[in-house]
């Protein structure tokens, strides 16, 4: 099934993007993002909200690579909050709250979401950070004691390099095993299958949208990847001897890597060509891991939410 992915010839890219979250999926346009999760009764449940992204409101936002930056902050929080709103339509979180649960409501009020929310955003940048950044450089350091890698800045980036892909590989199989996460990774699979029968043209219905691969190049773990293999070349051309600096280079650079991701990211959605092809299949093939063959109901959830999106694009 998924080798239809590789003819990509008579699809039609388009600017629709989507995340799996709690028992459903959402898809973002330009204008709006509709949530779509199934409640505990087996109905589905609908969330649409009009988005006005940075890039609209300021040129300078919409610079290439600084796009990038902006667009890379923007998932990242809409990420947090439909994950949070996702569990509460499910139904999921039904229960009494807990006695700590009921002092943070009372400390902060109508502001606890916000502050959770913020506090988690936090937390996601600095593990991810520390983990894929900051622990590389120094398990790399660990080298330099022998001899011909001593002080060599080239030989200690690729071995930084190496590290930080087998740990962001090891974070992604891990994952990938949790029985918890199978579900999620099944949702995720149908939000693809659904942009796939979009993109070429054909009938948003689920016998359609089964039949198209699960894979597609515009993933967010496609993105994670990028981000990993362009973080190894760029810091070969990061000269520095210190390992404070070193730590200090992988932090302040983040942005302008993910930067580049998005635009190599963009590229690779859109472009035809063998180069880009050939760049797109690690990203492809590490898709395999967290997207996993969906059910008629995770389609139907898919189709909802790119049906109401299409609604406000067209």
């Amino acid at each position: 099934m998924d080798k239809k992915y590789i003819d990509t010839q008579g699809s039609k890219p388009c600017n629709i993007g989507g995340q799996a979250v709690i028992e459903g999926i959402m898809m973002r346009g330009k204008n709006m993002y509709s949530l779509a999760v199934r409640n505990q009764d087996g109905g589905i449940e609908l969330d649409n909200k009009e988005i006005k992204p940075l890039s609209t409101k300021y040129k300078f936002f919409g610079i290439p690579i600084i796009r990038g930056v902006v667009a890379f902050i923007d998932s990242l929080v809409l990420g947090v909050k439909i994950i949070a709103k996702s569990v509460e339509m499910s139904g999921l979180e039904e229960g009494e709250p807990g006695r700590f649960e009921q002092f943070l409501e009372r400390k902060f009020g109508d502001k606890l979401n916000k502050v959770i929310m913020g506090f988690v955003m936090v937390v996601s940048l600095a593990l991810s950070v520390g983990l894929f950044m900051i622990l590389p450089v120094f398990l790399g350091s660990l080298f330099n004691r022998i001899p011909f890698v001593y002080n060599n800045t080239w030989i200690l980036g690729i071995l930084e390099g190496f590290i930080r892909l087998f740990l962001f590989m090891l974070y992604i199989f891990l994952i990938s095993k949790s029985k918890d996460m199978q579900r999620t990774f099944q949702y995720h699979g149908a939000e693809h299958k659904a942009i796939n029968c979009y993109e070429h043209e054909e009938e948003l219905v689920v016998e359609n949208v089964k039949k198209y691969s699960r894979l597609h190049r515009r993933c967010g773990t496609s993105f994670l990847l990028f981000v990993m293999l362009i973080s190894m070349i760029f810091f070969l051309f990061v000269s520095t001897n210190t390992l404070l600096m070193r730590v200090a280079t992988r932090v302040l650079f983040v942005p302008l890597i993910a930067g580049l991701s998005y635009e190599v990211l963009k590229l690779a959605g859109r472009s035809q060509s063998k180069i880009v092809e050939i760049l797109s299949k690690p990203g492809i093939a590490l898709q395999k891991m967290t997207t996993k063959e969906p059910d008629d109901l995770q389609i139907e959830c898919a189709i909802v939410a790119m049906q109401e999106v299409l609604k406000s694009e067209e």
